[in-house]
């Protein structure tokens, strides 16, 4: 599902199970991400599906990218593989108003 910022955050706050999924490159990844952001690059192929697989599928998947278009299709792949709840940013990092912090 696609969300605005404001949706995705009041959503996101308002979340006791959630997990925020960076599907960046590592090189953007280490450029700057939004804070506690887990991240598992897309490009990564049959590595990607395979720590899709391994995810509590129980858990609320917040999940960007640089625009929105590798998290969308993030999305639908963890909703192919069984993760319901994977809210996908629109616009991605590049149109986040929040804060973006180095990876720890």
């Amino acid at each position: 599902m696609n969300l605005t910022q404001e949706d995705w955050i009041s959503q996101l706050e308002a979340d006791g199970d959630s997990v925020i999924l960076d599907v960046r490159t590592e090189d953007e990844y280490n450029d700057g991400i939004i804070a506690s952001a887990v991240n598992i690059d897309i490009h990564q192929g049959p590595v990607f599906v395979s720590a899709i697989e391994a995810l509590d599928k129980n858990k609320n998947y917040y999940v960007y990218c640089r625009s929105g278009a590798r998290s969308a299709k993030a999305c639908e792949i963890m909703n192919e593989l069984g993760i319901k709840n994977a809210y996908n940013l629109t616009g991605g990092i590049l149109a986040w108003n929040g804060e973006v912090v180095s990876p720890e």
